[in-house]
């Protein structure tokens, strides 16, 4: 795990499982392997589920239950347009509008593909 200080000075450990879904999961991977990147744990003992790329209707599951093995406390980042609202996909009748139709989400992150420091600043944002 990782400790990570806010901007309030809040100090809290997190640990990260990327349910990488399509192509931002890519720029997941540029993300955590940066030297100040939090550490990406198995599913059972992270913290933080970021959601990366277009949940459809099948996979809509699995990620529910992603959600549900996190350990506590729970956080969500939805990393990308896709997972935000269905990206260019939105309007495929096998695309869930976005993860938060499933799950609670603390974070959004825009952008197609959004940049490997959104998802660090968007780290310093969890409540």
């Amino acid at each position: 795990m990782t400790t990570v200080t806010t901007p309030e000075g809040r100090r809290f450990r997190l640990s990260l499982f990327d349910l990488g879904l399509a192509c931002c999961a890519v720029e997941f991977v540029a993300a955590v392997l940066r030297e100040d990147a939090p550490e990406t744990a198995p599913l059972e003992e992270a913290n933080v589920l970021v959601v990366s790329g277009t949940v459809t209707d099948v996979s809509a599951p699995a990620v529910l239950r992603a959600y549900e093995a996190l350990a506590e406390p729970k956080h969500v980042i939805s990393f990308g347009a896709c997972s935000n609202t269905g990206g260019p996909y939105w309007d495929s009748y096998s695309v869930t509008k976005g993860v938060d139709q499933l799950i609670p989400v603390d974070v959004y992150i825009a952008g197609c593909p959004p940049r490997p420091e959104a998802l660090l600043a968007a780290l310093r944002e969890l409540p």
